[in-house]
C-alpha cells in the first residue's frame, strides 16, 4: 500500500507492507514520524473533528473540536451527536460541550467564546 505522510510539510511517499492487519514494514519516510504515522494510519486511522454548532442567543455559531483524534470510522456518528446539541450563550472558550463522545474518552470542546448578542 502507498500513502503520503501528512505529519510535516515534506509529504513523504510511504510504502507500507500490511499482513494480517499488522504493519510489517514502512519505507520511504524521511523521519521517525513517518513510520509512526504509517503504522497508525494503515491499521487504525484517527482524525480530529471540527464543526460549528448554532447557539441560542447569539448570531455567531460556536466552533468546536475534539480534544484529541477519534477513530476515523466514528466521524459520521460524531457529527450526528453534535447535530443534536442545543446550546445557549454565553459559552467560554475551552468549555467541554460533550464529554466522552461515543465512548471514546475524548471530549468535544469549544474553540472560542460566544457572547449573547441578540
Amino acid at each position: 500500500m502507498e500513502i503520503i505522510c501528512i505529519n510535516c510539510p515534506v509529504g513523504c511517499r510511504l510504502k507500507v507492507k500490511v499482513e494480517g492487519g499488522e504493519v510489517k514494514e514502512v519505507a520511504g519516510n524521511a523521519c521517525k514520524r513517518g513510520d509512526t504515522y504509517a503504522r497508525q494510519e494503515c491499521v487504525a486511522p484517527m482524525r480530529m473533528v471540527t464543526a460549528v454548532i448554532p447557539v441560542e442567543g447569539s448570531r455567531t455559531p460556536l466552533s468546536v473540536k475534539t480534544a484529541a483524534p477519534i477513530p476515523k470510522h466514528l466521524l459520521l456518528d460524531c457529527m450526528e451527536a453534535l447535530a443534536g446539541i442545543k446550546l445557549k450563550a454565553p459559552i467560554s472558550a475551552k468549555s467541554v460541550i460533550l464529554r466522552d463522545v461515543l465512548g471514546t474518552g475524548v471530549d468535544i470542546i469549544a474553540t472560542k467564546s460566544v457572547k449573547i448578542d441578540l
